[in-house]
């Protein structure tokens, strides 16, 4: 909750800043003078400062909540609580007879092996114990192990630092919590801070020393550019093959009557079903081999290039084909000049949303059976904990997806100039 009000505030403030100060004082020349009609999003581009902005803020943020050291330390949130702190808890027997007595606790990083301090007993019957907690941890305290009146003999924890406690209820301490279990043992919990445990979120800097480590010695017997490399194979060849016999299928189901009626229900019925549920199915019909894992991806591309081919040409407008008609074009050439231009758009489209849906299709089969590939990583580091290469998996897989729509984007402005322009 305390990131995302701290992202707010970093939008909201920045969002002002650029609009109302950067803004103003840049020159006006004549693009910026020009009237935009609300809701025309042709008009709407990405405005690069607040992508600047976006990014740096969401380094900031996960900096901030790991500790990185390449933020400087006034800008890193609370940290756990480390070093040395105690707490006093009170005993009581059976018959009301009470003492009190101290319970140091050293918190050291959960990387040392540190040894509990040796304390004085001290002169009543409940005497001062010692332990050592590692942070983020908390432990239970047998402070009864070397008392004269233990809990066999009917002596238990009534108070800590002089507020009255229960099992199962907690105390807060100067330093972290206290809570009596239901037997009676004092359990410490260090305070966490802020900050997360580097098991759950390690530091940006851990994890482009593990890319680097990756990238020079490999992982399971494979270098990072063969692992990159299997996963990029695979979702090419998915989608190249989806692609061949989903865009034919558009055309046909948007030209025919027939084909419309055939298809249609088939197309609709599969669109909907994610691809994650056809991996069972092709593991049985296909084993977990390559086979299997570019058959799953064909048939995640396969559906969506035909709704993209069918609604392309769905969408010619008809006013275009009758001209067409009026000059003596024969339907051959109504299809190359007019049908296939005017649908490219739709197709490139369909096109950018299924290599999404591959890239995150071939992530999610390599998880179930894969020697090499980004999902193969993915899977056997969680397996082992290792949080650091779980991230830099994700990023890499993000980084190469927005590669891959960025190219396919490139590619349809050269390819179709004539898009949004009538």
């Amino acid at each position: 909750m305390i990131p995302f009000l701290i992202y707010a505030g970093i939008f909201i403030g920045s969002f002002f800043i650029v609009k109302f100060v950067v803004n103003r004082a840049a020159r006006r020349d004549f693009t910026s003078l020009k009237t935009v009609t609300f809701g025309d999003e042709s008009a709407v581009v990405s405005d690069r400062t607040a992508s600047v902005v976006s990014i740096i803020t969401l380094f900031v943020l996960w900096g901030m909540f790991t500790g990185s050291s390449w933020l400087p330390g006034f800008l890193h949130a609370p940290g756990p609580f480390e070093g040395t702190t105690s707490f006093e808890y009170t005993a009581q027997t059976e018959d009301g007879e009470s003492d009190t007595a101290t319970v140091t606790v050293i918190v050291h990083p959960i990387d040392q092996n540190i040894e509990a301090p040796e304390v004085e007993a001290g002169e009543g019957w409940a005497k001062n114990d010692s332990a050592a907690i590692g942070v983020w941890r908390s432990g239970l305290i047998r402070v009864d192990r070397n008392d004269e009146l233990g809990r066999d003999e009917g002596a238990r924890v009534v108070a800590i630092n002089g507020e009255a406690i229960e099992p199962g209820q907690t105390v807060q301490t100067a330093d972290g919590s206290v809570t009596l279990s239901d037997r009676g043992t004092p359990n410490f919990a260090p305070n966490k801070g802020w900050q997360m445990e580097p098991i759950w979120l390690p530091a940006p800097e851990a994890v482009l020393q593990r890319l680097g480590l990756i990238a020079s010695e490999g992982f399971r017997g494979s270098t990072l550019a063969e692992h990159l490399g299997y996963s990029l194979f695979r979702v090419i060849a998915g989608f190249v093959l989806g692609a061949l016999v989903g865009i034919p299928l558009g055309y046909a189901m948007g030209l025919s009557n027939w084909f419309r009626g055939w298809f249609d229900p088939i197309v609709e019925f599969m669109r909907p079903v994610p691809p994650l549920a056809l991996i069972p199915l092709v593991i049985i019909w296909a084993g977990i081999g390559e086979q299997g894992k570019i058959i799953l991806l064909f048939l995640a591309a396969l559906w969506i290039m035909a709704i993209a081919a069918r609604s392309g040409v769905s969408g010619v407008k008809i006013s275009k084909v009758h001209a067409a008609y009026s000059l003596g074009a024969s339907k051959w050439q109504i299809m190359r000049h007019v049908i296939i231009p005017n649908s490219l758009p739709e197709i490139f489209t369909g096109a950018r949303v299924a290599m999404g849906v591959c890239w995150g299709t071939v992530v999610a089969a390599e998880l179930v059976a894969a020697e090499q590939g980004a999902g193969m990583m993915i899977m056997v580091a969680s397996r082992f904990q290792n949080t650091d290469i779980v991230i830099m998996g994700i990023i890499l897989i993000g980084v190469i997806g927005f590669g891959i729509d960025m190219l396919m984007r490139w590619a349809e402005r050269m390819l179709v100039p004539w898009k949004g322009k009538g």
